[in-house]
């Protein structure tokens, strides 16, 4: 087989973590007495963050407690088939991730030792799509 290389993103391939930032922001949202529906929370994905320091800080923390307690059985279907295909055949995987938590998420779900390299939002700038993160 030629040698190649594969570079996966993390939140909605590797893991679904997109249910816990809602959770996250549902809970904030209702912690200042506003209702939060999965309609609204679509409409944020996206959304610059400049302007909501103190309460992102407060979503993220309730986020990574979520992610805290992440294990193999978040693993999205066939990831771990594919990963061990790819190392049986000796062929390198890497991880691409705007995620400043890929590293912890992938130790959470014993993936981390899968990759090769891993570029996430801590060694980046400029998130995706600008062509640094490649």
């Amino acid at each position: 087989m030629k040698k190649r290389g594969y570079i996966f993103d993390l939140d909605g391939v590797i893991v679904d973590t997109a249910k816990y930032h809602f959770l996250a922001w549902k809970k904030l949202a209702n912690s200042i007495g506003i209702d939060f529906s999965q309609e609204q929370n679509e409409q944020l994905k996206g959304v610059s963050r400049a302007h909501f320091t103190r309460l992102m800080t407060s979503k993220n923390d309730d986020y990574l407690l979520h992610v805290h307690e992440m294990s193999e059985s978040e693993i999205l279907p066939d990831v771990i088939k594919i990963l061990n295909f790819l190392g049986d055949e000796s062929q390198p995987v890497a991880l691409g991730s705007a995620s400043k938590n890929a590293r912890l998420i992938l130790n959470k779900v014993n993936l981390i030792d899968k990759c090769e390299a891993i570029v996430d939002g801590t060694n980046v700038s400029k998130a995706k799509p600008d062509p640094e993160v490649f």
